[in-house]
């Protein structure tokens, strides 16, 4: 997070408009996600690791009902 935060810097964002941009961006890529996703992208602004389980279980649950 601090990485984005210094790019968006780099490109004469002030402070107050760097965290109004990563909570647009974000905001819209929640809406774009499924609702059981959505607090990894609160996770990961966060700092934290997402857990990736849930998108992995979910996949290979599907695919398991394939074969």
């Amino acid at each position: 997070m601090n990485e984005l935060k210094e790019r968006l810097a780099a490109i004469g964002l002030s402070p107050e408009q760097v965290d109004q941009a990563i909570e647009t961006v974000a905001g819209f890529v929640k809406e774009k996600l499924p609702e059981q996703y959505q607090p990894m992208v609160d996770d990961m602004l966060e700092g934290k690791t997402p857990d990736l389980s849930q998108i992995a279980g979910g996949l290979l649950g599907k695919m398991k009902d394939l074969f």
